[in-house]
Parts: structure tokens; sequence; C-alpha cells
């Protein structure tokens, strides 16, 4: 049953969060600041592992280009789970730098507690750096309501 929500579901979820997503390049040719961005990750589980050095490349030349600029990440694919805490000595570059971008770079990592529960991960599984949102869909809505930008990986 959890499968056959979850099928149901993802493809959904992303076909509406793609509708308006803007990209990093089409940021950075903006001459004013958006009141933030917010990331929105879904994907095959290994994604972060190979996507995080980009975006973190991505986040510093945003941050240069407007300074200060609040910025979120919302992961709520498979991939979301190489953030669980039994998964950092498998992943130990991933943790070290979403760690780094939460507690240096003030950049809010959320998960999906609603994707995590159906797979029996529980808010405790993650470390104290990832934030573990009710459902990331509504999460996204909120940053969205700020009138953050949304960027969709990958």
């Amino acid at each position: 049953m959890k499968s056959l929500r979850l099928l149901l579901t993802l493809p959904l979820l992303l076909a509406c969060s793609m509708a308006g997503a803007n990209s990093f390049e089409w940021l950075m040719k903006e001459t004013e600041a958006p009141p933030g961005v917010v990331i929105e990750i879904i994907g095959e589980r290994e994604l972060l592992r190979t996507l995080m050095p980009e975006l973190v490349r991505d986040i510093e030349a945003l941050r240069e280009k407007f300074p200060g600029i609040p910025v979120a990440i919302v992961s709520h694919g498979a991939e979301q789970f190489l953030m669980t805490s039994s998964s950092a000595a498998k992943a130990p570059d991933t943790h070290q730098l979403v760690q780094s971008l939460v507690n240096n770079d003030k950049v809010d990592f959320h998960v999906c507690g609603t994707h995590a529960s159906w797979l029996d991960v529980m808010p405790e599984d993650f470390p104290d750096y990832v934030d573990v949102a009710p459902a990331a869909p509504a999460q996204i809505r909120h940053y969205e309501d700020l009138g953050y930008e949304l960027i969709v990986l990958p």
C-alpha cells in the first residue's frame, strides 16, 4: 500500500512543483535579488552525493551576486534518505557539505517527514542539521508564499 501511494503521489508532486520553476542561470542574470531562493530536490537515492558539490558552488555564486540572500533546500525523494544519521558513514562528504551549508552558510535544509514515515524513518533518524518538515510540498509552498524563487533540481 505504501509503495502504491508513493508511486501515485511523487509524479504529481514533481509535475506541480516544476511549473514556474527557475534556474540558477536565470537568477544570475537578474539585476535584483528575489526575497529568497528555495531549491527543490527530488530524485534517486544517490542524487545528493553527486549534486551537493555543484549546489554548494551555485549557492556561493548566488550569494556573491546577492549577499545575504536567504536560501533553503527541500529534499523529498529517495535522495533524502542519504541524509539519515545511519547513512553518514556511507556518505561523509555529503553530510559534511550539508552540515557546513546549514551551520556556516545559514542555508535551511529540509527533508519530507511524510515520505520518511512511509518507509518507517522517523525525524530522530536524521541528524540535528537536517530539519524534518511535516510535508515537503507544504514547506516549499511556505517559501513561495514568502516570495522565494523556486529552483527544481536536477
